[in-house]
């Protein structure tokens, strides 16, 4: 009953006054956001408190039972609220933003309420969204025609392909109302150098190229974005490959090495990610982007979704669907943040420096630093996830001399189900 009146009370200062004032406050066993309240503490605490309160540590590896209670939570837990597949669905607001699409029923709630639903309807769908279809499709048609003209060209003609892309790419910014406020452009990445940023939208990539030009990387698609793939490739040295196939891993690896090699060539925009992510967290990166040696330029990107949710779900809603979905919200709001360049350090192998990119991106973009594969949206959770702790588990099975168990840290113990 509390938190309906909350919700209420939430979504009438929304509509009324569009930033809502401070909620009161909530009772002390009500947790400020997801659906469980998680006390952060590590197995290395929790085995001690459990083993601490039963029979005393004894110096040779064993069992208990009370280690039992320390899984049974987090399995609990992770069934209840897990840290993995709700990064795969749109961002739960905590106001509403007149939007259906982010709560259906909020509009009944009062007369006022529905009054200001239908006339930002009536304004949205009645003049936003043709003149936004008008310019998207102005701005994919001149891409598509022209790059292929382009590509009948010389190589010569290059920056005529350039021209072109930061005119198309600029109409279709347009065609979402995007207002993008980009920070630290002296950090903006150069020629020979790989740009990486954390993935939440196909938008991402028109986000970044209304600000400079770069050659994408990128899986092969079908529909709209096959064609526009397929069109940008005769002008620009783009890489397209199929994800599937192994032997395509070793020609892009190969072909990203000569790519950055040659300094006339524009940067490479990486997502290592590789699937969408709902902009609330950065998944694990691929380390493939790392192991070339070049400098790497780090990219944050956070989207207000109080705006419109800029989420792809690729599973749920088509390229078309998504895009008329957010030229009939409100407006693209977004940061971009350009970080200093990183470089590989020494001894630092590939993985170690992508989480070392990973972590600067999140901290810059608000953004919570996860160490699980993003494959996992489509995917099966592999064995070697359930044997690594299972390992961790039985090193630390031994006390040591001054009864100090796990000496390294342990991420939360999540099997994320299938979406």
């Amino acid at each position: 009953m509390y938190i309906s009146h909350l919700w209420e009370w939430q979504c009438l200062c929304c509509c009324i006054n569009l930033v809502p004032l401070s909620p009161p406050s909530l009772p002390p066993s009500l947790p400020p956001s997801g659906i469980i309240a998680k006390e952060l503490s590590s197995l290395e605490q929790e085995i001690q408190e459990l083993r601490a309160s039963g029979t005393t540590l004894s110096s040779e590896p064993e069992f208990e039972m009370a280690d039992i209670m320390y899984f049974c939570r987090r399995g609990m837990e992770s069934i209840v609220d897990d840290e993995v597949t709700k990064r795969f669905s749109a961002q739960e607001l905590e106001s509403w933003n007149l939007l259906t699409r982010s709560n259906y029923n909020a509009r009944h709630i009062s007369l006022r309420l529905s009054v200001l639903w239908g006339l930002g309807l009536f304004i949205r769908y009645g003049f936003l969204l043709p003149l936004r279809v008008t310019l998207a499709a102005s701005g994919i048609g001149l891409l598509v025609v022209l790059t292929t003209i382009v590509g009948f060209l010389p190589s010569g003609w290059t920056y005529l392909s350039e021209k072109i892309h930061l005119m198309s790419y600029r109409i279709c910014v347009r065609s979402l109302t995007a207002i993008i406020t980009y920070h630290n452009s002296e950090n903006k990445p150069k020629n020979g150098g790989i740009c990486v940023a954390n993935h939440t939208t196909p938008i991402d990539v028109i986000i970044l190229a209304n600000d400079g030009c770069y050659s994408m990387v990128g899986q092969i698609h079908g529909g709209l974005i096959g064609v526009v793939q397929r069109a940008m490739v005769k002008s620009s040295p783009h890489i397209w490959f199929e994800r599937s196939e192994v032997k395509d891993r070793h020609l892009v690896a190969k072909r990203l090495s000569n790519h950055v090699a040659d300094k006339t060539k524009h940067p490479i925009l990486i997502f290592p990610e590789g699937t969408c992510i709902n902009n609330t967290s950065v998944m694990m990166f691929k380390k493939g982007s790392f192991e070339i040696g070049c400098t790497v330029y780090p990219v944050a990107i956070k989207y207000d979704p109080r705006f419109g949710d800029a989420f792809w779900n690729s599973s749920k809603f088509g390229m078309v669907n998504y895009l008329l979905r957010m030229m009939s919200s409100w407006a693209v709001v977004c940061s971009v943040w350009y970080l200093p360049p990183m470089s590989r350090e020494e001894g630092e192998d590939a993985v170690q420096f992508a989480n070392r990119v990973k972590a600067a991106i999140a901290t810059q973009g608000g953004l919570v630093d996860l160490l699980w594969d993003g494959g996992l949206k489509r995917g099966k959770v592999k064995n070697t996830f359930k044997e690594e702790q299972q390992k961790l588990y039985s090193k630390g099975a031994k006390p040591t001399n001054d009864s100090t168990f796990f000496t390294f840290p342990l991420p939360t113990l999540t099997t994320p189900r299938q979406s």
